[in-house]
């Protein structure tokens, strides 16, 4: 008999263990695993892009609506200045910065969608150009975002070529009026002035000669 009370507790303490064991591992199992990713809920408005930036034509933009897979997309900025997206139809977006558009749409989606959380993203920048022509290396079409001056300009078409007229370099500028504005530059003054006089700073669609 004491043989048999020993062995059944024996089997009772094994069974114990066996139960604890199992509790141990599904406790681990249900815990959080430290540095894990956790998916959140983005909040409705959520800035993507700074401020300052200002949306132009034919930029394309990376639209997302939270849990809306159809109305998240890539859309390019047409040259009147609007996107056009499903339920939201055609809105303005260039003049507007990313935060604004994300508003814009957001307000438009409410009636159809409850708290619609957008994002705007800018894929790219197609607006924010200028053109510099003539005797220069490369002549062509360049990024502000590159090169915002005229000799960042000058740096990225490669220098000027054996011929340029390095003292009659000129920029042509768009005004709101529709009208152009002639600025001139002269290069060898600039490099050989102590003073530095002003690098020009250049704007979206402006076109730099080099005669």
């Amino acid at each position: 008999m004491k043989l048999e009370r020993s062995e059944i507790l024996k089997a009772g303490l094994a069974v114990l263990i066996v139960l604890g064991f199992a509790a141990s591992l599904k406790a681990v199992a249900e815990e959080p695993v430290a540095g894990a990713a956790v998916q959140a809920v983005p909040a409705a408005g959520t800035r993507s892009n700074d401020d300052t930036f200002v949306i132009g034509n034919d930029d394309v933009l990376a639209i997302n609506v939270w849990k809306e897979p159809d109305l998240t997309r890539s859309v390019p900025v047409r040259s009147d200045g609007k996107i056009s997206l499903p339920l939201v139809g055609e809105i303005d977006a260039a003049g507007k910065t990313p935060s604004q558009l994300e508003k814009a749409i957001s307000d438009k989606l409410r009636n159809f969608i409850t708290d619609p959380a957008v994002t705007v993203m800018v894929e790219q920048v197609n607006s924010r150009k200028f053109n510099i022509l003539g005797q220069v290396s490369k002549p062509g079409s360049y990024s502000l975002l590159l090169a915002p001056t005229i000799m960042d300009a000058i740096a990225a078409a490669g220098g000027f070529r054996d011929f340029a007229k390095q003292n009659d370099v000129y920029i042509l500028r768009q005004n709101p009026n529709g009208t152009e504005s002639k600025i001139p530059f002269n290069y060898k003054k600039f490099i050989k002035s102590k003073k530095r006089p002003d690098n020009v700073k250049l704007e979206p669609h402006d076109t730099i000669i080099v005669p």
